[in-house]
């Protein structure tokens, strides 16, 4: 049904929507109390859950687009702090499985399978850009410096009108950002949200840096240098809770936060806070083969970056190291931004 299309359909009101919601979900969980053996409809239950929390975090995102308030305001987690880190981590590269093996959970058929991949020694950084860091990009002329700019991302910028991040503004000489009804200072701890990857390449040419390949942010998230393990998630198999990820909470937090989530790599906030972008285009993994799903990936090869690592918006039970997120080069709406790589000599 095309998007146009969908503002003028003959919709049910708001408690005939709920009624029949709770009628589906009420025959839906009876079903599979009665067939726990039923793969199929266990597949299909998930794929339904795990999309239902996708859109849950578009919305969340559409709040801030419209100036709405907060959807979670009240129900913010306290952050686990930890020390302030900074710099890089040195990676030994090698050769990699990336991409989810088979028999464990429920994944998306743009994670499948795991292959091999050959990666260059790289260092990553150990946290995301934060604000005070791209503060610094925009101060030094960020969004006028023709040089730092690709001809995609400059024309988008132009046509955007942008001189700073979309949700920025000046207050009494000193940065601020409009956090969905409500415009509050600038902090300069957390990471930069709200970025597109267009902008993410620009600070990258300015700080002579560069994006990390989706292959490079899945090897610092997931691998035990030591063992040549590959973990579940960064700390571990353990599902994240409030002591090693911001998921699932009212807003963002400072990027030395949550030490119990660093990976093995040393490299914090993997999972949670922030998307981060990375410098890879959204494609197939060898011998892809669709999923029954037939949108959900295959439209979009070619066309869109990929996003690892989820928000502080994103469901627990939907993201993990081998997640990946897609958007086009120009979507700054999402709460994403990003961490970098060193370039190698």
């Amino acid at each position: 049904m095309a998007h146009d299309t969908r503002w003028n359909l003959p919709l049910p009101d708001l408690r005939t929507t709920r009624s029949y919601q709770a009628s589906v979900l009420e025959r839906v969980t009876r079903r599979i109390e009665q067939e726990p053996e039923n793969r199929e409809l266990a597949y299909f239950a998930q794929l339904a859950i795990f999309h239902e929390d996708m859109h849950a975090e578009a919305f969340h995102y559409t709040q801030q687009t419209l100036g709405y308030g907060d959807p979670l305001s009240g129900n913010e987690i306290a952050a686990v702090p930890g020390a302030r880190i900074a710099g890089d981590v040195d990676l030994p590269g090698g050769t990699f499985l990336l991409g989810a093996s088979p028999g464990g959970d429920f994944v998306f058929d743009n994670e499948k399978w795991a292959h091999q991949v050959q990666l260059r020694p790289f260092r990553i950084s150990r946290t995301p850009v934060t604000n005070a860091e791209y503060a610094a990009f925009v101060e030094a002329g960020g969004y006028s410096r023709r040089e730092w700019w690709s001809d995609d991302g400059w024309t988008w910028k132009s046509r955007e009108n942008l001189t700073t991040p979309k949700y920025w503004v000046r207050r009494d000489g000193a940065w601020a950002q409009r956090r969905f009804d409500r415009v509050v200072a600038l902090r300069s701890g957390e990471p930069v949200v709200h970025v597109s990857w267009h902008e993410a390449q620009a600070y990258c040419r300015y700080a002579k840096r560069r994006l990390p390949t989706e292959a490079e942010w899945e090897f610092a998230a997931s691998l035990d240098p030591r063992a040549r393990e590959k973990l579940h998630y960064p700390w571990g198999s353990k599902f994240p809770t409030s002591r090693q990820a911001r998921l699932e909470s009212a807003g963002i937090t400072e990027v030395q936060d949550y030490p119990e989530g660093d990976s093995p790599s040393g490299c914090r906030q993997m999972i949670g806070n922030v998307w981060e972008w990375t410098a890879s285009t959204f494609a197939p993994y060898p011998g892809f083969v669709v999923d029954p799903y037939k949108e959900y990936s295959e439209p979009w090869f070619g066309t869109h970056k990929v996003l690892r690592g989820g928000s502080f918006a994103t469901t627990r039970r939907l993201i993990r190291n081998t997640w990946r997120n897609f958007y086009t080069p120009e979507r700054y709406d999402v709460f994403a931004g990003f961490r970098t790589c060193a370039i190698g000599e």
